[in-house]
């Protein structure tokens, strides 16, 4: 074997395993987040549209973009938790709020096991104490899953 080919084996061989790595570390976030904890679309919407009962808190934690295009009417864009900002707004805006407040978490950029920041969202507020956190389940995208349901839609900012 000449130097050349072993070198760009081994680089082939370390981007297979980051990629590997990758897929393992986005579909734990799958299987991380326990099915007691998510709410999905159908669901929400009934506890919207229901008169009785607390009206969640809805936080949009993707991207501004997406929020922009289309975001469920009354929830609140705190930036992509995926990043230490989108986090610090997060926990700026929920720190004056009782633990029992209930609070809906949500993104639909990508198929659930590949979405970077309800995971980390969803960490933040159980680390400061929120003990009635939901993360809506978008099991492909915000699209396919609320938008095309017909379920209840806003634009802009």
């Amino acid at each position: 074997m000449n130097v050349s080919f072993k070198k760009r084996y081994v680089l082939f061989a370390v981007a297979v395993l980051a990629l590997i790595s990758a897929s393992a570390v986005l579909a734990f976030q799958e299987t991380s987040i326990p099915a007691s904890r998510l709410i999905n679309p159908e669901e929400l919407v009934k506890v919207l549209q229901s008169p009785k009962g607390e009206k969640p808190l809805l936080i949009h934690v993707g991207s501004h973009v997406m929020y922009e295009q289309a975001h469920i009417p009354g929830s609140e864009y705190i930036g992509p938790a995926s990043y230490e900002s989108g986090l610090q707004q997060l926990r700026q805006r929920v720190q004056a709020l009782p633990k029992k407040k209930f609070i809906v978490i949500y993104c639909g950029c990508c198929p659930w096991s590949h979405c970077p920041t309800v995971k980390p969202a969803d960490d933040a507020l159980r680390a400061l104490g929120f003990t009635n956190v939901k993360v809506l389940y978008i099991a492909d995208n915000f699209g396919v899953n609320w938008v095309n349901k017909g379920y209840p839609v806003a634009k802009g900012d």
